[in-house]
């Protein structure tokens, strides 16, 4: 698998982007989320309905998942998420191969990325200031709803 470069990185990263966007119009968490194949064709894209849908488990990783559907394989594929992947979102990409995840990303929150770095996953942290912007705007307008969605609703 060839490196990804930081043009095709920022250029796929625009498309979870959008869909982080889309998620805060919707009322929702701003975190989106794309799965692109080892060809650099876009194979799922999502974004996290948690809110809308009242469903825990509707990540944005998970969307761009399920949008992808079945593939033989998921070797050579890039996950790219707004925001570093929460533990669940990385066992995910632990669990079915996934080679890459670009990272827009991990200020507001530093999910599993290192878990998965240490076990062979390639990763990339933009530190994208559209995405660090829109997260901090978020949280800071809704924090009992952010807590909720790391898990730490005691908050």
């Amino acid at each position: 698998m060839d490196p990804i470069t930081p043009a095709t990185a920022r250029t796929w990263l625009a498309t979870a982007l959008a869909e982080a966007r889309t998620g805060l119009a919707e009322g929702g968490i701003p975190i989106g989320a794309a799965l692109y194949g080892a060809d650099g064709i876009l194979l799922g894209r999502g974004h996290n309905r948690r809110v809308q849908d009242g469903d825990p488990s509707a990540h944005a990783e998970t969307a761009a998942f399920r949008a992808a559907g079945r593939q033989r394989s998921y070797r050579g594929t890039t996950m790219v998420t707004t925001l570093s992947p929460c533990w669940y979102c990385s066992g995910l990409v632990r669990q079915f191969g996934i080679s890459r995840v670009v990272i827009g990303e991990a200020v507001t929150f530093h999910g599993g990325h290192d878990w998965l770095a240490e076990h062979g996953v390639e990763i990339t942290v933009l530190d994208d200031p559209q995405c660090v912007a829109l997260m901090r705007e978020f949280t800071e307008r809704h924090p009992q709803l952010w807590n909720e969605d790391i898990g730490d609703a005691a908050t």
